[in-house]
């Protein structure tokens, strides 16, 4: 199929989905046939958890892009005075620092009126799929999801030619700044850059350290650290309290998120080499075995949550531990919002319980690890009307001061640049307390050691947000036989669906 007939259609569906006029799994299997990667959406299911901005760390510091940068934006700028750029963004830490109080800095100092669209993912995905489809240049900039790397990597201008116009090019940007595992598992399609690291949610270990002192519990630095003391919890404190939760709503994309944690953390992949799915396998069984014991330690609750429900239920009390997205870390030091502030720790994620895999033992690029992540890049659009004013917005947008009071405004998230975590206004926010950054030593080791990334191919949109999650859901809910019945069956159905490309 050309590639404009396959855009074309691509766009239409996206825009059907999202008007109502097609139910989810018609648009996943659509989408998958269409090359579109998209997992990572939950399509409409969710918004990713807890975003916010830290009024506290705002009063404390002065935060405000530095002299040198708004100099460089006034001088460079002034050609494109009265230009207005456009970006449609999911509601996401840097979009929403930027859209709410610094994006007021850049166009002072250039002259260029930035309009930032906050909108659900598959909203994003409809306005992108339409942009690209029309070629009109409607936005300037795109958010891609990395999930749609591969579909949108031609219709993006790689960051690493656009540096070549050293007239343009802010002083000091540093791409190689950004952190390596998150250019090569987000940003990086085949050879091509598509646009650099912008956002990384991430699991990690957070856990009710005053608990596990209280029972003289191991920190869980183990898989069996975690369900030891998840057990010992809940038999101490039960049933006012629970050792661990999860994310384990039926058919929902954030209960694979959890069970791809579990697979790589007893040794298994999604995929083989062989392009075969092998989550049944030995190690698969293990893991569901290991998942069996510790949703026993789970709130009653946990097989209707996705990620809010589980933030919820460790922020009031109700749990005592999560393997899951680091961006709750500072909900939960929030003594506004949740009931543990200051009582939280977070960890790297649990050492698995067998080697990892290799990408050589994987198939379609899984990279397997505890620390499962979903990021996502900022690019400029080629049919842009404006790609030299979308360029310099773009640098400034993820320049490391930038990303400093991102980090800082926007609730504490993880940059996605090496410097920034070791900047004096990010570390003077570690301490207890709304936007904390306390916990970000730890989301910077996971990155480095523990990330482990979904696989890459057509069919992922349906397989992870649909027959994957649906499958499991039945499994706990007793509607499928045991776990080994269930994930053959789910196996033929996985082989059969990649096998139709």
């Amino acid at each position: 199929m050309k590639d404009s007939i396959r855009k074309a259609h691509l766009a239409s569906v996206t825009d059907r989905f999202v008007r109502g006029q097609m139910d989810r799994r018609s648009f996943l299997r659509a989408a998958s046939i269409l090359g579109l990667g998209a997992g990572a959406l939950g399509m409409g299911l969710g918004r990713r958890p807890f975003y916010g901005i830290s009024q506290a760390s705002a009063q404390e510091q002065e935060l405000k892009p530095s002299a040198e940068i708004t100099k460089w934006l006034s001088d460079v700028g002034k050609p494109f005075a009265g230009t207005t750029l456009r970006l449609a963004t999911e509601s996401t830490p840097p979009s929403n620092a930027i859209a709410t109080q610094l994006k007021q800095y850049f166009e002072e100092a250039t002259g260029i009126k930035v309009e930032i669209e906050v909108l659900p993912l598959e909203q994003v995905l409809q306005k992108l799929t339409l942009d690209v489809a029309s070629s009109l240049g409607t936005y300037d900039l795109y958010y891609i999801d990395q999930s749609w790397a591969a579909s949108f990597s031609q219709d993006v201008f790689d960051p690493r030619e656009q540096l070549k116009n050293t007239e343009l090019a802010m002083p000091n940007y540093n791409i190689d700044d950004f952190l390596k595992p998150l250019v090569d598992g987000i940003a990086m399609y085949k050879d091509s850059m598509v646009g650099v690291p912008y956002d990384i949610p991430i699991f990690i270990t957070q856990y009710r350290k005053d608990v596990w002192d209280e029972l003289k519990l191991p920190p869980p630095a183990t898989l069996e650290d975690l369900l030891q003391a998840s057990a010992a919890i809940t038999d101490a404190k039960g049933p006012n309290m629970y050792g661990t939760s999860g994310q384990m709503k039926s058919g929902h994309y954030s209960l694979e998120c959890d069970w791809t944690a579990w697979l790589w953390g007893h040794g298994g992949s999604i995929f083989g080499a062989d392009g075969k799915f092998t989550g049944n396998d030995e190690a698969g069984l293990a893991a569901m075995a290991y998942w069996d014991k510790l949703k026993a330690t789970m709130p009653p609750g946990v097989d209707g949550w996705t990620w809010d429900g589980e933030g919820q239920s460790v922020g009031q009390g109700v749990a005592a531990s999560m393997l899951s997205w680091g961006e709750f870390f500072p909900f939960f030091d929030d003594p506004n919002a949740s009931k543990v502030s200051g009582l939280m720790e977070a960890m790297v994620p649990p050492k698995p319980a067998a080697t990892l895999r290799t990408v050589e033992q994987t198939g379609f690029g899984e990279i397997p690890g505890v620390g499962h992540q979903g990021g996502s890049s900022l690019a400029v659009s080629k049919y842009s009307k404006n790609p030299d004013a979308a360029w310099i917005f773009m640098q400034w947008a993820t320049s490391a001061d930038t990303q400093a009071l991102i980090t800082v405004l926007g609730g504490g998230t993880g940059p996605t640049r090496t410097s920034v975590y070791d900047d004096p206004r990010v570390l003077a926010n570690a301490r207890v307390g709304a936007g904390t950054t306390r916990h970000l030593p730890v989301v910077r080791d996971t990155i480095a050691n523990y990330m482990g990334s979904e696989p890459d191919l057509p069919a992922w949109a349906e397989l992870s947000s649909d027959m994957i999650p649906v499958a499991l859901g039945k499994y706990f809910a007793g509607q499928s036989g045991s776990a080994k019945e269930s994930l053959d069956a789910l196996k033929t159905q996985v082989d059969d669906l990649v096998a139709k490309g």
